[in-house]
């Protein structure tokens, strides 16, 4: 099954944590087990599993990005955007969690985040919930 999921940037840069949406998807599919793959359809933003319990360190995720890629830079993509590009680069478009007893099977600490490098704006995030039993 897949589901769309609209996601609103409201900065340049954050992390916004879409783990209950994911999750939400996982319980409507009815699926018990079997695989979630969770993927953003564009090229300045990604999606990340790491620590939702402490902001500060999507916070430090952020800063040490920033100073791997800097906002500024003798770029010759011509929207001014090529930051957020090498970005999104990084972090990766999708991340795949193992579904099991009909939830997402992450650790204690982990989340699902949308990382927005080019907001604020209007996104979408693809959600594909896949049975390990065949049709």
């Amino acid at each position: 099954m897949i589901y769309r999921l609209s996601v609103k940037s409201h900065a340049k840069q954050e992390f916004l944590d879409i783990t209950d949406r994911v999750n939400d998807a996982v319980s409507q599919s009815g699926i018990e087990e079997g695989i979630c793959v969770v993927y953003a359809a564009h090229t300045t933003a990604g999606i990340t599993i790491n620590e939702h319990a402490d902001p500060d360190v999507v916070a430090d995720i952020l800063s040490r990005l920033d100073a791997i890629v800097p906002q500024q830079v003798n770029y010759k993509h011509a929207e001014g955007n090529s930051a957020a590009h090498i970005k999104a680069t990084l972090v990766g478009a999708s991340v795949t969690v193992a579904v099991q007893y009909g939830e997402l099977a992450l650790g204690t600490w982990q989340g699902i985040f949308f990382c927005e490098f080019d907001g604020p704006r209007n996104r979408e995030v693809i959600v594909k919930v896949i049975s390990d039993r065949e049709s």
